[in-house]
Order: C-alpha cells, then sequence, then structure tokens
C-alpha cells in the first residue's frame, strides 16, 4: 500500500555537486553545493542548475553567464557539505573548504581540482521557477581527471567513490549492479563460446 503525500521534492538519490562561479571579469569566485542540478538534453550537451536569488553565487552566476559543475566524492563530502552551510559573502570558501582552485579550458570561473570531473558551462537561459531560478546552459567543456580513463578511453568514474544527496543526507555510492541494456542483452550460447 503507497500513502500519499502532498507534491514536494522526493526525488532521490541526486548527485551532490559543487558549482564554482566567478565575476565576469574572473577576479572574484565562489563555491555552492547544489543539489537540484542534472542534464536537460544529449545534443547539444545541457544541463542545468537552480539557485535561490538570495544566495551569493546567484548574483555572480547571473554577471558572469558562465559556472562549473563539479562532481564530488566520499573524500569530499565534508567539504561539500561546508559549502552548502556557510556564506561566500562572509567566506572565502576556497580557504575553508581546503579545496584548490584550478584553470578551466574554456571558462573563466575556476575548476575544482579535486573533482573527478569538471562541466563547464555557459548559461543559455535563466527561468524563474519560484523559490529557485533555473539556468539552463549548454556544456562547453569537460575536464576529467587523468587516472580515471581507462587504456580504452573509457572514463571509470565508479573508481572515484561518487558522492549523492538524499533528503538532507550524504551517501556514496553502492555496488556495480549492470550496464546499460544489461537486462536485455542475450547471453552467449555454448556454441558461440568456443
Amino acid at each position: 500500500m503507497k500513502l500519499h503525500w502532498p507534491p514536494s521534492t522526493q526525488l532521490s538519490p541526486i548527485p551532490a555537486v559543487i558549482v564554482s562561479v566567478a565575476s565576469a571579469d574572473g577576479l572574484t569566485s565562489n563555491l555552492i553545493t547544489i543539489a537540484w542540478t542534472g542534464i536537460v538534453c544529449s545534443k547539444p550537451p545541457m544541463c542545468y542548475i537552480s539557485v535561490r536569488p538570495d544566495r551569493y553565487s546567484h548574483q555572480l552566476l547571473k554577471e558572469s553567464g558562465e559556472f562549473a559543475i563539479n562532481l564530488t566524492t566520499k573524500a569530499m563530502a565534508r567539504a561539500t557539505d561546508l559549502l552548502g552551510v556557510i556564506s561566500g559573502r562572509k567566506s572565502n570558501k576556497w580557504e575553508a573548504s581546503a579545496l584548490t582552485p584550478c584553470p578551466a579550458h574554456v571558462i573563466k570561473a575556476p575548476l575544482v581540482a579535486e573533482s573527478p570531473l569538471s562541466l563547464e558551462c555557459r548559461t543559455k537561459e535563466i527561468i524563474t521557477l519560484g523559490s529557485h531560478d533555473m539556468f539552463i546552459a549548454d556544456i562547453v567543456g569537460v575536464a576529467v581527471e587523468e587516472s580515471l580513463v581507462l587504456p580504452d578511453g573509457k572514463l571509470d568514474l565508479a573508481q572515484s567513490d561518487l558522492l549523492v544527496y538524499s533528503h538532507g543526507e550524504y551517501f556514496s555510492q553502492g555496488d556495480f549492479l549492470g550496464h546499460f541494456g544489461w537486462s536485455v542483452k542475450k547471453k552467449a550460447s555454448k556454441n558461440n563460446r568456443k
């Protein structure tokens, strides 16, 4: 039997990411923890983040039109949480979190060096939704930790122990269960195994 609740944000788990932003001139940067994020289109590659207008990073996002989505790991859990509860108006979040800025390839906002994968993004549209504004963006660059790329060129993010968020709690990912399409893949017959 299912209970029926009023509408709410119950979709989970979701990625817990650190978004790095910079002023239009690139001289000021900040970090913000975001859980309302995801991919919205494959071709062209596009994503979104949703940010409350009262957040310090919101103004930087509007000013520059650029940001980076930095995936987080179990090792980054404490820093990820900290960046969601302290304000960039009052603190230098880079120093407070002990995370390391590194240059992006396309945008002015720095990337988080400790992140296994960073998406460089340029805002295409801002939609005011209510409590949050949604920044829909083109993904203009991807930075990947070299050690996570296998010899065949495939990215192995499972090595990085990614962090997810579920209703106010952080978790690392669980066990590998299968790959895309494994549920319909035909088993090799005995004759094909020779």
